[in-house]
Order: C-alpha cells, then structure tokens, then sequence
C-alpha cells in the first residue's frame, strides 16, 4: 500500500538520492564498513544469511539496493553472479570500483536505478535469487509494488531473501526497548533532518531524509499478493547494532541483558516464484 504523503515529503526519491550520494562519501571512508579490511578478503554478510539463502555458487542474484556493493560482493565470493542496483549514482561508482579492486569484475555489475524502475533498467532479465538486506524497506513508499517488481525479476523457481529489521524496533523507546513511543500502525511518512549519517565520520551536507514505516504484515501480504510462496519467516532477539542503550553486543551482535523482557530485533524470510 502506497503510503500518504506530507508537502514536504512529495519528493522523497530527489530527496533521498541526494541524502545517499552524501552519505556515500562519509560509509567510504569509515571505520563503520572498513573497505580496506574488505579489499583484504572480509565477508560482510551475517552469520545465519548463507545457510538460509541456500547454495548460490553459479546462480545468478539480485541485490536491490546494494549501496556500495559489499554485501553484493560477498556474495559474489561465494560464486554468485551478482547485480547490484541502487538509485545513488556514488554509491554504484564506489561498488564498481571495489569490484575491480578485489577481482570480482568478471562477476559483477552495477546499476543505477530506483527499486520501482529495475526491472526497465535491467532490460527485462529475471534471476535466481533477488537479495535485500536490512534497512532497505523503509526507503520504499509501496511496498506492494515493490514485491511486484521483486516477482517479475525472479525466474520461475527462483526466491527472494529478505533480511531485515523487525518492525516492532520503531515503537520502543530509545533507551531501554520497554516502553511503547509510537503507533505500530501509523502510515505517516517521517521527514528526518540529521546532520550525521549511522557511521562515525564528518557531517553531512545533504542532511534531510524520507522514511516509510511498514509493518509486519504489510511486508508478508505485499509478497503474497505478488504471487511469491513463503517458505519461511524468522524472528531473531538480536540486533546488528545498539539500537537501544541496555543492548549488550557479545559475538558481534547486540541482545538485551539477562532478565529484560526480549522483543524481536531482526526477522528473515524467503518466498520462491
């Protein structure tokens, strides 16, 4: 369902292009997604994420909104034929230099195109896997054409694999994650004006950004409705980051202490064609 929209939030995609081609400049540089320690052979993807995708050495997949690649390239390291697509022109420079820089040109390629014009942008090609990694959704105003866009770029067999953050996050209070702040169910886009993006590194310059929020069901029905069959959809109590402040991070993922109330953080499915 294609979200209400403020005046200022009208031209969100403008908007959050230019938010990401700043932020691109500032991820490249960061300690936050060490590109060094990545050209030395990293994987960025989380633990469980191979496992449930499946076997993808020679398969062909999809990475919607990629960003600069490094997901989409350590897939590409396990012998995936990789896409990446993202509508900010930086960060897909920044992707297609990596993959030289790391040998991966042969396997990978980069495209510039919002999620709603891919298919156009890829002339028509469909894939094994189509891959979103987390926080990806809440850049999307419809998330129902989305999954139809998603739909028409898997071949027949192929699935979608999509991790992200679980949206029960967006309601709790920063601090501790116990208290309910705000309507699960609100439709309202948020206009944020933010002088620093998620990573350390200096401000921005292009500092306003639009959000959708979505939930849970919205996500699951958009893909049913898209004629997608979910295979499954699991709930994790850890996070990738500190979200809120009584997270503990232990393993390289964060968890609420022991003896506060847990809330799901992270939630993956995957839903074939």
């Amino acid at each position: 369902m294609e979200k209400p929209l403020a005046p200022e939030a009208a031209d969100w995609l403008r908007i959050n292009q230019e938010n990401w081609d700043d932020r691109t400049r500032v991820h490249a540089a960061s300690e936050f997604y060490d590109l060094p320690g990545f050209r030395a052979g990293a994987s960025t993807l989380r633990s469980f994420e191979p496992d449930e995708i499946g076997e993808v050495d020679g398969r062909s997949l999809l990475h919607l909104q990629c960003h600069m690649g490094l997901d989409t390239l350590s897939w590409a390291r396990r012998g995936a034929h990789v896409t990446g697509v993202d509508f900010s022109g930086a960060a897909i420079d920044t992707a297609r230099a990596l993959a030289a820089d790391v040998g991966l040109a042969d396997r990978a390629r980069f495209v510039v195109s919002d999620v709603y014009g891919a298919a156009e942008a890829l002339g028509g090609e469909r894939f094994d896997i189509v891959y979103t990694g987390v926080g990806a959704l809440c850049w999307l105003p419809d998330l129902t054409r989305w999954a139809r866009v998603v739909a028409s770029l898997l071949r027949e067999g192929g699935a979608l694999y999509l991790v992200e953050f679980h949206p029960v996050v967006e309601i709790l209070d920063g601090e501790t994650g116990r208290h309910v702040v705000r309507d699960y169910f609100s439709a309202e886009a948020s206009v944020e004006d933010l002088p620093y993006t998620y990573v350390d590194g200096p401000p921005l310059t292009k500092t306003v950004s639009v959000e959708f929020p979505h939930t849970l069901g919205e996500v699951i029905g958009s893909i049913a409705e898209a004629g997608l069959r979910i295979e499954f959809f699991r709930e994790r109590d850890f996070s990738l980051f500190g979200q809120f402040a009584t997270l503990r991070e232990s393993g390289g993922v964060f968890r609420f202490p022991p003896g506060q109330p847990r809330v799901p953080l992270l939630y993956s499915l995957r839903a074939s064609r």
